[in-house]
Parts: structure tokens; C-alpha cells; sequence
């Protein structure tokens, strides 16, 4: 089966060009964006409408409520039935989207097999709800003899996860990961077609200013407050998103200045977009590019993977 992957930056015009070429191509779409999974997180996502989803069919989209944490475990599980099942029923396959650990798990492994119980979960959670990253360090220090490599120990996620793993499986880190570098790589019996749309930064940047202040026209704020309501800060990693994090701060501080909201959440999309950038480049195949002019778009669609 061939697999189709249009890449970009936030703001690139990834979401046209994939749904003209998968309506061209009778395609469908696999988003490949780590907060078009939940529910209600629509207009800070730029998430395809129910026009748009009536075009073509889309997957990877409204898959779980805002309050529950959604991992890449989650997505590579979700990627592979997608993918299973379009390739039982004959149908092409587009994916798109900017999520850099959701795009790498297609090309190689990003989580390990170790299955983790939620007790252990539960018991590293405690742990560093009671002592901070401090303490669950000292653990995983403690159980690998004092010493770890390939691991930021200033990342809270990174420490907890491979603590949890370590605990799981009674065996060492060193252990955990060279069996993980060992791992074959996912859907190798797949050929892989990569377009990466570029944009001058001059461009993209214009671009980026006018959809934050799309997005905020069209109602970013209150899609915030009534996300607020149902408990989006529950999920750390759903209330950090770019967009749903300034309006968050913004609200708190008292809501008065529009124009300084726009201009930080376009600030923080512009350093977030050169994150992608670095990622696509260094941690992804390479890929063909498609420079895109201003005001180009929909006449590239020829052309993406010809």
C-alpha cells in the first residue's frame, strides 16, 4: 500500500491542498495533529469543518474528550487501524499535519512495548506529586545505578515515562532503550510518499498573523471559556496548546487588550513553527519540497507527489 504524507509548518496551507488532492485522488485523510484529537478544540486548531468532512472522509479527528490525555501510544494505535482498514478496502491514504512525534511514528518507533499497569502510573504520579521532578530523578537514578544517558532529566514527561518503565519491567534504562532502538520499523511493507510544503518566512509570518486573527473573529475566545467549563485544565497537555494557552492567560489577567492576545499567540506560533521546521529536517526522511509563493496554493496540487 502507498502511503501519502503532506507536511508543513502551522499556517503552510497544509489543510487545502490535502483535502483538493485527497477529493482529486479519491483519498482519504489522516490527521497527523496531536490536538485535532479532542473534542471541542476546533476553531485553535483550524480543524476541518463537517463540509470539509463530507468531501472526503477524515480520521484522527474527535477521538476523545478534552479532559482525558491522549499519547502517541494512543495515535499509533489509532494510525495503524486507519491504515489497516483502508488498505483491506483498496482505498488511498493521505496524511497531514505538523505533530512531529505523531509524523515520526510512521517511519520509526517512537514509544516501546513495555506494557506499563496504571498502579505503577499511579505510583510514579504520587511520587512526583509529592516531591516534584526532584524526586522521581532520584528514583530513576536509583534504580540504573546512579547514572542515565539519553534522557533529558529536566523533562518532567520524559522522566516519569521512563521511570514507569523501568519500574514495569525490572529492568534497567540502558536495557529499555537498546531494545527499543532494536524494534523494527512501523509499516514497513508500505511505500512512503513525503511533500513537505515550504513558505519564506516572510510569508509565513503574514500568513500566521492573518489566521490568529481569523481564529479570533471567529469565536477562539469563547470555544476557550466553554472548554474551561467542561475541564480543560485538567488535561496539562490540552490547556498548553498554542492559541488555548494565551487565551487562558489572557482571561486571567483580566481580558482587556485583544491586540496584545493576537500578537502573543502569533508570536508563539512563529516559534513554534521554527520547532517544525527543525524537526521535519532533521528527525523525518527527506521529503520533496513544494515551494509555495504568496497567494499560491491549489495549483500546486499537480504537482505534490508527481
Amino acid at each position: 500500500m502507498n502511503l501519502y504524507f503532506l507536511i508543513g509548518p502551522t499556517a503552510s496551507g497544509k489543510s487545502d491542498l490535502a483535502l483538493e488532492w485527497a477529493r482529486a485522488n479519491g483519498a482519504e485523510i489522516l490527521y497527523c495533529d496531536a490536538f485535532c484529537v479532542y473534542r471541542g478544540m476546533d476553531v485553535g486548531t483550524a480543524k476541518p469543518d463537517m463540509r470539509e468532512r463530507g468531501i472526503v472522509p477524515h480520521h484522527g479527528i474527535d477521538l476523545c474528550d478534552v479532559v482525558r490525555a491522549y499519547s502517541v501510544a494512543d495515535y499509533v494505535a489509532e494510525a495503524r487501524r486507519v491504515v489497516e482498514d483502508c488498505e483491506r478496502r483498496g482505498a488511498k491514504l493521505l496524511v497531514t499535519g505538523g505533530s512531529g512525534f505523531y509524523l515520526k511514528s510512521f517511519f520509526a518507533p517512537v514509544i516501546d512495548d513495555t506494557p506499563v499497569p496504571d498502579e505503577v502510573r499511579a505510583r510514579v504520579r504520587g511520587m512526583f506529586e509529592g516531591g516534584g521532578l526532584e524526586a522521581v530523578v532520584g528514583e530513576l537514578l536509583r534504580l540504573n545505578g546512579g547514572a542515565v544517558s539519553g534522557i533529558d532529566l529536566m523533562n518532567p514527561p520524559r522522566v516519569r515515562n521512563a521511570l514507569e518503565r523501568c519500574i514495569a519491567s525490572g529492568r534497567p534504562l540502558a536495557e529499555l532503550q537498546k531494545a527499543y532502538r532494536e524494534m523494527p520499523a512501523p509499516f514497513a511493507d508500505c511505500e512512503k510518499k513525503l511533500c513537505l510544503l515550504s513558505r519564506s518566512p516572510e510569508d509565513l509570518w503574514d500568513r500566521i498573523v492573518r489566521r490568529t486573527r481569523k481564529m479570533l473573529e471567529v469565536g477562539l475566545i469563547d470555544e476557550v471559556k466553554c472548554l474551561r467549563g467542561v475541564g480543560i485544565e485538567k488535561n496539562p497537555s490540552a490547556a498548553s496548546a498554542i492559541g488555548y494557552r494565551e487565551v487562558i492567560e489572557w482571561l486571567d489577567a483580566g481580558g482587556r487588550d485583544l491586540d496584545s492576545l493576537a500578537e502573543q499567540i502569533a508570536v508563539d506560533t512563529r516559534q513554534y513553527v521554527k520547532k517544525q521546521r527543525s524537526f521535519f529536517k532533521n528527525q523525518l526522511p527527506a521529503a520533496k519540497i513544494v515551494e509555495l509563493a504568496p497567494g499560491s496554493g491549489l495549483e500546486k496540487v499537480g504537482v505534490l507527489f508527481d
